[in-house]
């Protein structure tokens, strides 16, 4: 991760404090601003590097989110919601994946499924 203590001067545009996120492909930068009124918001970019197949020029595809302070604590609550629930699911999922791995003996899958004891004993 970088940080940045730029000041960019210019109306709604001038940015305080930046941090920029490297993540693969993409790239997402946190920068707080000022607008106009001099309150402080939050400008969430998400670059993502765009290389064309037939060896043209690479290219940026930008998207922006805009937050402001009265949303804060709600979108944090909102992104920890989510993010509380992706875990989860994942954890859910590795399991099952291990519990999901066949038996070596296919009668032994029968015995736990059916939830009976059988006995196979010859005299």
């Amino acid at each position: 991760m970088e940080e940045s203590m730029k000041k960019t001067e210019g109306g709604d545009k001038e940015i305080l404090y930046s941090k920029a996120i490297k993540a693969g492909k993409r790239i997402y930068y946190l920068d707080v601003k000022k607008n106009l009124k001099n309150d402080l918001f939050l400008a969430i970019t998400e670059s993502k590097k765009i290389q064309p197949k037939d060896g043209s020029q690479t290219s940026f595809e930008k998207h922006k989110i805009f937050l402001y302070k009265e949303d804060f604590d709600k979108f944090i609550e909102g992104m920890n919601d989510v993010i509380n629930y992706i875990k989860k699911q994942n954890a859910l999922l590795e399991n099952q994946e291990v519990s999901d791995t066949p038996p070596e003996n296919p009668e032994e899958a029968k015995e736990e499924d059916s939830g009976e004891i059988k006995l196979d004993i010859d005299f």
